[in-house]
């Protein structure tokens, strides 16, 4: 009778750790969901946060409204100060060694401050969503465009402002038209060299950006 109550006993044991397992493994859709996303930001000197504290760039500022929705995000600023789409690709090259969700690509500007062909820019940002969509496929993008000031002449603005949205639509990425909307053109939103965004403005630009990228994290269209 001992025996058979313990061998009855070690089933039900047993069965109840089985349960216990299937139980954890309905679970775990859960926790995934809390995973940080881990978001790279490769772009310029208005991404590194020019003449700002680094907490006071824009990536930064959506790390904290992503905790905001209570969505964990790990925010890697890769904006330097000076750099082109070119340069962009080269140190892409390295960033892309690291797995992430979310590569946010934000260059141009310096391109068209030096007048450099369209073509050559958009050349330049496929060949980066390309070496992105063939070493992390499930990787998502964000294209952000950039605009120049009218006395660059109307046809190359014109061309330069198309490049980003060409780029977008042939690589199937998400794509943001400009990065300075509601920032470009007002004084209190910028620095005295009137190009690049103070503390206000780098929080227009953050929330500008996060009504994107959190349609993006959450599944939705952008």
């Amino acid at each position: 009778m001992i025996h058979a109550f313990l061998r009855t006993s070690c089933f039900f044991t047993a069965m109840l750790s089985f349960i216990t397992l299937l139980l954890l493994a309905v679970d775990v859709p859960a926790v995934e969901a809390n995973v940080s996303k881990r978001i790279v930001f490769i772009g310029d000197s208005i991404t590194a946060g020019y003449g700002l504290k680094k907490e006071q760039a824009y990536p930064k500022l959506i790390e904290s409204l992503a905790m905001a929705k209570k969505i964990q995000v790990t925010i890697v600023n890769a904006g330097l100060s000076g750099d082109t789409t070119s340069g962009g690709l080269r140190r892409l090259r390295i960033l892309i060694k690291k797995p992430a969700d979310v590569f946010v690509i934000a260059l141009g500007g310096n391109d068209g401050l030096r007048g450099l062909p369209p073509k050559v820019s958009g050349a330049n940002l496929s060949a980066m969503v390309d070496l992105i969509q063939k070493q992390q496929p499930s990787a998502k993008i964000l294209l952000i465009g950039m605009q120049m000031p009218q006395n660059m002449g109307v046809e190359y603005t014109e061309q330069f402002r198309k490049t980003f949205a060409k780029v977008a639509k042939s690589k199937n990425v998400v794509h943001l038209p400009f990065l300075l909307k509601g920032v470009a053109g007002k004084a209190e939103l910028n620095l005295p060299d009137r190009i690049h965004p103070n503390a206000e403005g780098q929080k227009v630009v953050a929330q500008h950006v996060f009504t994107t990228l959190l349609a993006m994290l959450t599944n939705q269209t952008p």
